[in-house]
This record gives C-alpha cells, sequence and structure tokens, in this order.
C-alpha cells in the first residue's frame, strides 16, 4: 500500500516545506529553451543565451501574481523537441536557479529527467525535480533526489518527447488510460520508496503521448489518481488537447496563444476533480481560478 503522508499536509522539499493543506498550488513555467511549443526564446537575449535579468524578474512576477513554485526548464519537452546535452541544459537553468534563490525565497523546481542537471540544480538551490519520465529515462536520478532530500514530481509518460507527435495515441491493448496512467505512476512510486523518496507529486501527463480523446478522459477522471496516495499535478496549460476541443467547425485549430480561456476551464475542472498544484504559464489566471475553487470548499 502506498505511504498516504503526502496525499494533504506538508511536502517536504531539501530543507524546505509546502502546506499543501491550505489550498491549490500554483507552479508558474519558466522556460529557458528558444523552441518551447508556447513561449520558447521569451527569455534568451539577442546573442541566443538566457538573459538573466530578463528572467529574474519573469519570476518575480510570476511570484508577485500568486506563484509558490517556480519549475526552471532548460529543455523543451514538445513533441519532436531536438535533444539538448546536459551540459547545454546546465548552462541554460543552472545560473537563473542560482541568482533566483539569492533573490527571492520562493520554491523551485527543476524541469529534468537528466540525474547530471539535477544534482548541479540541486547544488545551485533547487528543491523540487520535476521528471517527466517519472524515474524510467535515468536510474541515477533517484539517488541524486535521495542525496538532496529532493521533493520529486513523477510524471507518465509513454515515450520520449522526440517520438512524440501532437496527435499520437499511445494506446496498449485495451487497456483504459487512466488504468495505464495509474499503474505506472505506482510503479514510480514504488521506485521512489526503494530510494527512501517519499515526498512525491504524481501528474498524469497530460498531451505526453495521449490522444485527443484520451487527454479528456484522464481530465474527467482525475481523482482516480487519488488511490495513489499523492498530491496530484496538473499541467493542462495551453496544450494542444484544448486547441482541437475549440476549433470551430471547418476551421484552424487556434495556436497556443489563443488557448487561455480554455486553459481556465480545464484548470478549473482539474482542482474540482482533485489536482492540488497548477503547472501554468499564466500565474495571474490560474491564481484566480483556484481562489474560485477553494471558496466553494468553505463552509
Amino acid at each position: 500500500m502506498p505511504d498516504n503522508r503526502n496525499k494533504a499536509g506538508i511536502l517536504h522539499c531539501a530543507g524546505r516545506a509546502i502546506d499543501l493543506s491550505a489550498g491549490p498550488i500554483i507552479m508558474g513555467i519558466m522556460n529557458t529553451t528558444p523552441d518551447s511549443f508556447y513561449d520558447g526564446g521569451v527569455l534568451h537575449s539577442g546573442t541566443g543565451g538566457v538573459d538573466l535579468e530578463r528572467a529574474l524578474d519573469y519570476a518575480l512576477a510570476m511570484i508577485e501574481a500568486g506563484a509558490s513554485i517556480i519549475d526552471v526548464g532548460g529543455e523543451s519537452t514538445r513533441p519532436g523537441a531536438d535533444k539538448v546535452s546536459a551540459r547545454e541544459e546546465i548552462t541554460r537553468t543552472v545560473p537563473l536557479i542560482a541568482l533566483l534563490r539569492e533573490k527571492s525565497d520562493v520554491v523551485i523546481s527543476i524541469d529534468t529527467f537528466k540525474a547530471e542537471v539535477a544534482e548541479e540544480a540541486l547544488r545551485a538551490g533547487a528543491h523540487i525535480v520535476n521528471d517527466i519520465s517519472g524515474f524510467t529515462f535515468d536510474s541515477d536520478l533517484p539517488a541524486v533526489c535521495r542525496k538532496y532530500r529532493a521533493a520529486v514530481v513523477l510524471m507518465h509518460t509513454a515515450v520520449r518527447p522526440e517520438l512524440m507527435q501532437w496527435s499520437q495515441a499511445a494506446e496498449e491493448g485495451d487497456e483504459d488510460i487512466v488504468t495505464r496512467v495509474s499503474r505506472f505512476l505506482g510503479r514510480s512510486i514504488a521506485l521512489a520508496e526503494t530510494h527512501s523518496i517519499k515526498d512525491s507529486i504524481v501528474d498524469p501527463g497530460f498531451g505526453f503521448g495521449k490522444s485527443v480523446a484520451e487527454n479528456f478522459r484522464l481530465l474527467n477522471q482525475l481523482d482516480a489518481l487519488l488511490a495513489l496516495g499523492r498530491p496530484i499535478l496538473a499541467g493542462v496549460s495551453r496544450k494542444s488537447f484544448l486547441g482541437h476541443a475549440i476549433t470551430p467547425p471547418g476551421g484552424d485549430t487556434p495556436p497556443p496563444s489563443d488557448r487561455l480561456a480554455a486553459t481556465i476551464a480545464a484548470q478549473t475542472i482539474a482542482l474540482m476533480r482533485g489536482a492540488t498544484i497548477l503547472r501554468v504559464h499564466d500565474v495571474a489566471e490560474a491564481a484566480a481560478s483556484a481562489a474560485i475553487v477553494r471558496a466553494t470548499r468553505k463552509p
């Protein structure tokens, strides 16, 4: 049986504690990549590197808008994305993490599945490792997380990002998507526990190797993942499956820039279905959604 201590209450992460019982938590997305599907390149300078001052201002603005966690990522995980070396990923993320640690006491997450990157980020001041592979891509990563007492986000993905396509449906026999995701995440939790990592969060991996219908089925049945005994993170911000749902008859699928209203609707549903953490591009709007959900739970 899973250890239920993190279902609600305190999440311990590298010497910090997050009170999950206080209500929905907002995780702001900081992409330091030039090719992310929505905001790629926005934090880069004219010479191609990350503009640290611009990135710091961006992070501080998200904190002011309501983000409790800043998730820094140096490699795009959009479908078909190019691979990035660990060294390049470190160059893109670690100086920003160090600067943010100096200027703010916000909880910092490193979005990576590479042990080498995670170690450098945790050494620089990160508290959480957000692994899209659920500990399946790099066997050295759990030991690094244990060493630094980091909390972890364990996400479900069927395939590596460079192999995905926007419309891909990663069917595995006749098994339902909710069952498939639950089974995968249960194995990830068990693997984390073998490394004495009990502060974990589960993420169903919206948009990662799933059909449009599968994504919506997951969203509608998100509360099924509560049986895993872990806080649920939902990352639906401006994703492709939302664009498909709001495409007018005979029209073109709206680009990510036109998916904000759909994103807010999906985030609200996720919270009502049991999500504790929202990973978002638009912090103020997500915080407003969380406030409405919080208000419905008051006696």
